[in-house]
């Protein structure tokens, strides 16, 4: 019996994946498969680079709320009771979990304002759905370039803070840095 014959096959396998992955992005070519230098990554690792690839060309654009069986629709607030608004609001952000999607920048929102961004701004927001594997959908619930006085009041770390003041060149005092007024221990994911 050869002792390097399964690993003879694996490769082979690998090599025959690997044609086939090229051959289904084809339609989909631009310099993303230029920047893989097939020479330095193992055959395994470029087939599941390719395959991710792949899988975001195929995936469906869809509202985050059809991402839901049955879709997600949440009540308008004024509906609700402040304990069923919280209630509710604390579920959602589960279930938003649920699909790899987790919230930051939460902490400067009331329950009220939290409920309001994720109904008007991420139910209805168009994003790829991806069998995400380990990775999240990041959700920040603000722009520090859009509003960077909330950024440098609440989230910004000392150093953040002297930083956007040396970049921007800002003549104005930074806002004092306080501490969250709505902190909430949220369902974290990595990248």
């Amino acid at each position: 019996m050869v002792h390097g014959r399964p690993h003879f096959n694996d490769d082979v396998d690998q090599l025959l994946l690997n044609a086939r992955l090229r051959d289904e992005l084809e339609p989909f070519r631009d310099e993303s498969l230029e920047v893989i230098n097939s020479g330095e990554l193992p055959t395994r690792v470029e087939n599941e680079y390719l395959a991710s690839m792949l899988a975001w060309e195929r995936a469906p654009v869809l509202p985050i709320s059809r991402w839901f069986q049955p879709e997600l629709q949440l009540p308008r607030p004024e509906q609700l009771s402040a304990d069923e608004l919280n209630e509710r609001l604390w579920s959602t952000i589960l279930a938003l979990y649920d699909q790899r999607i987790v919230l930051e920048f939460t902490g400067h929102l009331s329950d009220p304002e939290l409920y309001c961004l994720i109904s008007r701004d991420i139910l209805p927001s168009l994003e790829k759905k991806l069998d995400r594997g380990r990775s999240f959908l990041h959700w920040q619930c603000i722009d520090p370039n859009l509003d960077p006085e909330i950024w440098l009041r609440y989230y910004a770390t000392e150093e953040e803070r002297q930083g956007w003041l040396e970049e921007s060149g800002a003549s104005e005092q930074l806002p004092p840095s306080e501490p969250l007024p709505y902190p909430r221990p949220l369902p974290r994911g990595s990248i």
